[in-house]
């Protein structure tokens, strides 16, 4: 059975699709890779959202929402990762029902019998969307497909130089994102010497959270490499920034590096890293060409994700060739002009590519660019569902 549109994600943007395009009138298949809605936020469900609850859930989705006998939270609190689970996904997931279809990991996506050569007949051939599941592998058909799959499972390395560092993929002693250091992931990093590698804030949080574990477990040294001279920029904007709980989180930070209670390597370039006995040693490069090396126990990686490209590698796709987004919106998103609320409102014009009827949304439309915003997913779902329902009456 041929479906009207496949949406790959049942995250908060990929939720916010199924529901805007079930509210059109349009019935959505949502295929998601694990096992529940959400299913990576809750890998960071210990860490609080910078944004208020009525930034971060989709007013679109809350008149469905309502209609069942939903509370809304209070729209000036500020949700950790848990609670948007907890409070709005999974209820909207409830509510979506089967329209979710959980275990299936989208490996590839591509024109039924054209490959991306073919041009004839291209636009009236249906997508194929090929997925993996626990029975096997499974193909579907669609005539629209929204990418709302996110980037959290394709972190970046920590190699300053875009590719893993030399040894980096054999040592045991790495994890990447945002560990729950006070929580589940205590016993790992109590009393040892952890070294966090990134200059954003989920690299802050996970810093404070060291820096917390320290003050009940005296042995556990935090540690900090980033590539700056110095961390002043890493800090942001700190009382003056435009999201107070961000800033909060700068000023901690500041506070903490300056009072000594986290170690800084400022101007540390990684590039290998390998393990010497039970410690792990990290070799890194300064501005002036001189080598230094740490030695730690366990390392965090926080640089970062970058979008999964091997998924969509059949469809003509126009990429912009350093930011890995949609190309008419990268100049929009651009890190070194916009921060998250500079960026101008955009839609279906700016997501849409030469494959007809294919959009990638949320995160993974922004590539690596790291600013983007849950409120800024959901007018670009509401724009592109608008366009597939305009295209449905014509």
């Amino acid at each position: 059975m041929k479906h009207q549109v496949i949406v790959v994600g049942a995250g908060p943007i990929g939720l916010s699709a199924g529901a805007r395009l079930a509210n059109a009138g349009i019935e959505p298949l949502i295929l998601e890779a694990g096992d529940d809605v959400g299913h990576t936020i809750r890998d960071w469900a210990h860490v609080r959202v910078f944004t208020d609850w009525e930034s971060v859930i989709d007013p679109d989705a809350v008149e469905m929402l309502e209609a069942s006998g939903w509370t809304p939270p209070q729209p000036r609190e500020f949700p950790t990762g848990g609670e948007l689970v907890d409070q709005y996904l999974e209820p909207l997931g409830a509510i979506l029902g089967d329209r979710v279809r959980f275990g299936h990991r989208v490996i590839a996506i591509t024109r039924q019998d054209r490959d991306k050569v073919v041009t004839e007949g291209r636009a009236d051939s249906p997508f194929l969307v090929r997925a993996q599941t626990a029975e096997g592998v499974v193909e579907l058909t669609a005539d629209h497909v929204i990418d709302a799959s996110g980037t959290w499972m394709t972190p970046n390395p920590m190699g300053a130089a875009g590719l893993p560092a030399m040894g980096e993929d054999n040592v045991e002693h790495i994890r990447y994102g945002m560990p729950d250091v006070l929580g589940r992931d205590r016993s790992r990093y109590t009393s040892k010497r952890v070294l966090v590698v990134g200059a954003g804030h989920s690299a802050a949080n996970v810093l404070l959270d060291l820096a917390e574990l320290a003050l009940e477990e005296p042995e556990t040294v935090p540690m900090w490499a980033l590539r700056r001279p110095d961390a002043s920029k890493a800090f942001g904007a700190m009382e003056e920034d435009e999201l107070p709980e961000r800033g909060k989180v700068g000023l901690e930070l500041r506070h903490r590096v300056e009072s000594g209670r986290i170690e800084l390597h400022a101007d540390f370039r990684v590039s290998s890293v390998g393990e010497s006995g039970d410690l792990v040693s990290i070799v890194g490069s300064s501005s002036d060409g001189s080598e230094r090396t740490i030695e730690v126990d366990e390392i965090v990686v926080a640089t970062g994700q970058r979008p999964d490209l091997a998924i969509t590698r059949e469809l003509r796709l126009e990429l912009d060739s350093w930011l890995e987004a949609p190309i008419r919106l990268a100049p929009l998103i651009d890190p070194n002009v916009h921060s998250c609320l500079t960026v101008p409102a955009h839609g279906v014009e700016q997501l849409s590519h030469p494959e007809s009827g294919f959009y990638t949304v949320g995160i993974k439309s922004y590539g690596r660019a790291p600013t983007f915003l849950m409120a800024t997913g959901y007018r670009q779902v509401e724009s592109v569902v608008a366009a597939i329902a305009a295209a449905a009456d014509d």
